[in-house]
């Protein structure tokens, strides 16, 4: 089954929220507790990032919604400190947040980053370093681990980069 991203509209809020309530649940089960409290992605959180035009959605070829995610472009004010590193370079950049799926259709990763790797070429993230799923996705999929950076409530995530090889397509000279 194809997964394929589109730009969320409110009447999705309703879809995505239990895909969240869903990932809240897979973490705690699976080591990582704390990355997400119960409140976070809210409806708010979500809310907030489709009116900005950056909240999306992964659907089937039936319409129905698997997966969601925010992918942000511009500064990221929890990035401007990094420790334990450094990010490579301070090209524009695009940003990875609340990345979930309901687990039913597998692939939402790769169409997630397939899809953000088709906006921009330079693409940071982070996670807990609990979260092992996504930390080895990040890995497997050429991220390069950078350093650490703290959101808002204070807590450390470790930061992840990729840059994304543009082919250069050459075409020949026109003979005068």
């Amino acid at each position: 089954m194809e997964i394929k991203i589109r730009k969320a509209q409110r009447a999705d809020l309703a879809s995505a929220l239990p895909i969240y309530d869903r990932a809240r649940k897979y973490m705690k089960e699976h080591g990582n507790p704390t990355q997400w409290p119960s409140y976070y992605p809210g409806e708010e959180d979500l809310r907030e990032h489709e009116e900005n035009g950056e909240l999306y959605v992964g659907v089937d070829e039936n319409g129905r919604i698997h997966m969601a995610f925010a992918f942000c472009t511009g500064d990221e004010p929890n990035y401007r400190v990094i420790e334990d590193g450094a990010w490579p370079d301070d090209e524009a950049y695009g940003t990875i947040h609340m990345l979930a799926s309901d687990g039913a259709v597998p692939g939402c990763f790769q169409a997630c980053l397939e899809f953000c790797k088709s906006q921009i070429s330079n693409i940071r993230a982070d996670t807990h370093e609990n979260n092992r799923i996504m930390n080895a996705l990040f890995l497997k999929n050429g991220f390069v681990r950078c350093g650490t950076i703290y959101v808002e409530n204070g807590t450390p995530r470790t930061a992840y980069q990729l840059k994304v090889n543009r082919a250069v397509v050459k075409r020949p000279c026109k003979k005068v």
